[in-house]
């Protein structure tokens, strides 16, 4: 079977990259797979870059195309062929409002945007869509997911959490919507690591170390775990506090960690590679994996944590309703800042409880988020999907279907000619 992969890929620093590049080998045995990037590395085998779908597809179609989307940036090249060619569509983040608003904003396609959202929601008040066209969007659009266009068009939509898969079949009740677990490898550290880091960070050995992974954005809750840490060091705990990733988007995170009695306790690493990453979870005691509001995703930072056999801390949220009360302590909404320091206190000063909690948390993953078990799961859904046909969706925003070519197409009928070269030749007479 000839498969087109539509995903960011390494070097691009993001978790989806990632995952896809441990996932995509374990497949390569079994499929012919085509990998297109947005900017594909010049050095890499079987990555093209997505300008030469078009003509590839053409010239040998692909069994099936799969997208893997989510809200990152590095995703939007991928939104100019999921409706043309219909495929297996993985939605990493099950509410992309926030891609589509800065993608079209951006680009100063009000009026697309504007279509796309009414069509996505046409039970909305039509004037709630001028919030975001006038730069107020932020927290708002976690209220409308933006995803009837994708659940509409896919032969199929994978997500990677049951409850939401569930949740989207009600919604959209033609569309097929499959599970795919999400899957991490676990990361093997050099033995000397844990000392190693702690000495740079000038953390001693019987200090608490709580680590965040991954994009640092307010989202992940640093504000409230920075209070809690406050709080925490009052008490006469010693603790410190890792926040290994990219806060490019966190405008004001130095201002906030400045601002906090702890400042001086909390690390800043900016970006890391997975070896570091490995690094980092070896120095650390127990991370904090927090998220509201939420997109509905499944943390890979998280499962990378559970995979380092490291306890962890995470907000008590409706989709994780499943995962067993002795894999993570759990952070309630309504009562954030006490819910969060009760955790916190918990895994500073009962050893006992933190070991115990990280060897459920790796059982737990190991089985149900191995990166074999996401191959085995891709391996039963791209045959299904490859059999399901094209969906006929009609009344689609008129940016998904128009070809562009209405310009050119003026100009060469000036010259009696035509830039329509692909089209069928005429029958013999």
């Amino acid at each position: 079977m000839r498969v087109a992969w539509f995903s960011p890929l390494p070097p691009v620093k993001s978790g989806i990259a990632s995952v896809n590049a441990a996932l995509l080998p374990r497949l390569d045995a079994e499929l012919v797979i085509d990998r297109f990037a947005d900017a594909p590395a010049q050095s890499a085998s079987r990555v093209f870059n997505a300008h030469d779908f078009v003509w590839m597809a053409r010239r040998a179609p692909y069994d099936l195309v799969v997208y893997q989307l989510g809200n990152a940036s590095c995703h939007d090249y991928i939104w100019a062929y999921l409706v043309a060619y219909p495929g297996l569509v993985v939605l990493h983040d099950p509410r992309l409002h926030h891609a589509r608003a800065r993608q079209l904003l951006q680009q100063g396609r009000a009026d697309d945007y504007r279509a796309e959202f009414w069509y996505d929601h046409p039970e909305a008040e039509r004037d709630v869509v001028e919030y975001a066209v006038a730069g107020l969007g932020g927290p708002i659009y976690y209220c409308w997911s933006m995803l009837r266009v994708v659940l509409r068009t896919a032969r199929a939509v994978c997500v990677h959490n049951a409850r939401v898969a569930s949740d989207l079949r009600d919604e959209f009740p033609g569309a097929r919507v499959e599970t795919i677990r999400l899957g991490t490898p676990a990361l093997t550290p050099p033995t000397d690591a844990r000392s190693r880091l702690r000495a740079e960070l000038g953390v001693g050995d019987d200090t608490t170390l709580f680590a965040m992974f991954g994009k640092i954005t307010a989202e992940k809750r640093v504000v409230p775990i920075l209070e809690a840490l406050d709080i925490l060091v009052r008490e006469g705990i010693d603790a410190h506090l890792l926040l290994a990733g990219d806060a490019s988007g966190f405008t004001d995170l130095h201002d906030r960690v400045r601002s906090a009695r702890a400042a001086s306790r909390v690390h800043l690493t900016g970006y890391m590679d997975d070896e570091r990453i490995g690094a980092s979870l070896a120095a650390a005691d127990a991370c904090l994996c927090l998220r509201w509001p939420t997109a509905l995703e499944t943390s890979a930072s998280w499962l990378q944590c559970l995979s380092a056999s490291r306890a962890t801390v995470i907000t008590d949220l409706a989709h994780l309703a499943d995962v067993p009360s002795a894999v993570a302590l759990r952070v309630d909404l309504l009562d954030e800042v006490p819910s969060l320091l009760a955790a916190m206190r918990t895994l500073a000063i009962d050893r006992r409880a933190r070991t115990e909690l990280a060897a459920a948390g790796y059982a737990y993953w190991a089985a149900n988020h191995t990166v074999d078990g996401m191959a085995d799961d891709y391996r039963r859904i791209i045959p299904l999907a490859a059999r399901l046909p094209a969906p006929r969706a009609s009344n689609l925003p008129a940016h998904f279907v128009e070809d562009r070519a209405a310009f050119a197409r003026s100009i060469a009928r000036t010259f009696d000619a035509t830039v329509d070269i692909l089209a069928a030749p005429a029958s013999p007479s």
